[in-house]
């Protein structure tokens, strides 16, 4: 921060807590605002329960607490309540649970007979520990921010990684949705990297398979750019690639938020013909799955940036303009 004065007023005032589950994204964060992370002790008691203690003075801050409920998601939730209900007993004067991947959201509705929505599920579960806000980062869906009766803001990383393509300069470029209910996110893409946008038509047949039944636009001797908000078993990925280059077209590349990278992921990604998957650190990736066609950009200053606003009572919704992130 370039404010000398600002920096130390917020320093004074402000507390930034993380768990276990991306605390490298916590320091880059803390190291954009120009504050100490706080210590608190986050481990296991011996049979396995959580034990948390904050070892600073939070009395009377404004307390951040980051956390992704990544895998483990049972851990890394638990994690995040305990700390919350800690600094609420400790006396912050408010909490806000700083999600930069907010797990359970896949089930938001009832699509099926006798199934839960764990999205709602997990709000209630994270206002009823203490949260007084949330700060996410690109939810799965956006009425998720509906499911809480505390203020919620919700982060979108798009142009942190359409900079990264604009930078490429990539010609005949073509956006690609990997299904009908991401078009939202593909055309805002598209119209920020000026490049025609194309639809992948799938089936899913069950929780771990989709098939591709048709493809909508024209990508023929085009690279493509793929976009998604997250990628998990990277199934539904792969199926898409393959049917792009079924189609014609030349690179195949993919933009995609919070890489999960579960289960075979990794080699089918590895094995597939996709030139490189762009992801954000939203997610901590172990050592073992980093590859070459991996980049991984980093969303600490756009949440950094958004944590000094709320705690400024400043406007978040700068930041969602294309000015912001390349100043």
């Amino acid at each position: 921060m370039k404010n000398g004065k600002s920096s130390k007023a917020i320093r004074r005032q402000i507390s930034i807590l993380t768990g276990n589950s991306n605390p490298g994204l916590a320091k880059s964060i803390c190291t954009h605002l120009g504050v100490p992370l706080s210590q608190a002790v986050v481990d296991r008691f011996p049979e396995g329960e959580i034990h948390v203690q904050i070892q600073d003075n939070i009395r009377g801050k404004d307390v951040f607490i980051i956390q992704s409920t990544s895998s483990p998601p049972n851990d890394h939730l638990m994690e995040l309540l305990i700390l919350i209900d800690a600094a609420r007993r400790a006396s912050a004067s408010r909490v806000t649970a700083v999600l930069p991947f907010y797990g359970y959201a896949r089930q938001d509705r009832k699509d099926k007979p006798r199934v839960p929505i764990t999205a709602k599920l997990v709000a209630n579960l994270l206002v009823s520990a203490g949260a007084d806000r949330i700060l996410a980062l690109d939810l799965h869906a956006g009425q998720i921010q509906g499911f809480f009766d505390v203020p919620v803001d919700h982060l979108y990383s798009i142009n942190v990684l359409s900079k990264y393509f604009l930078k490429k300069k990539l010609k005949n470029l073509a956006i690609v949705s990997p299904d009908v209910g991401g078009i939202k996110l593909a055309r805002a893409y598209s119209k920020l990297l000026d490049a025609p946008l194309a639809i992948v038509d799938k089936r899913r047949e069950s929780a771990m398979q989709t098939k591709v039944m048709h493809l909508i636009g024209e990508v023929r001797n085009r690279n493509v750019v793929i976009v998604d908000d997250l990628v998990s078993t990277a199934s539904s990925l792969i199926e898409a690639v393959q049917a792009l280059k079924r189609e014609g077209c030349l690179d195949v590349y993919a933009a995609i938020v919070h890489p999960i990278l579960a289960g075979p992921a990794i080699a089918r990604i590895q094995k597939s013909a996709i030139k490189e998957l762009v992801v954000s650190n939203s997610i901590a990736i172990p050592k073992e799955k980093i590859i070459k066609k991996i980049k991984v950009l980093s969303v600490a200053p756009l949440l950094g940036e958004a944590i000094k606003r709320i705690h400024q009572n400043e406007s978040v919704s700068f930041l969602f303009h294309k000015s912001a992130v390349e100043a």
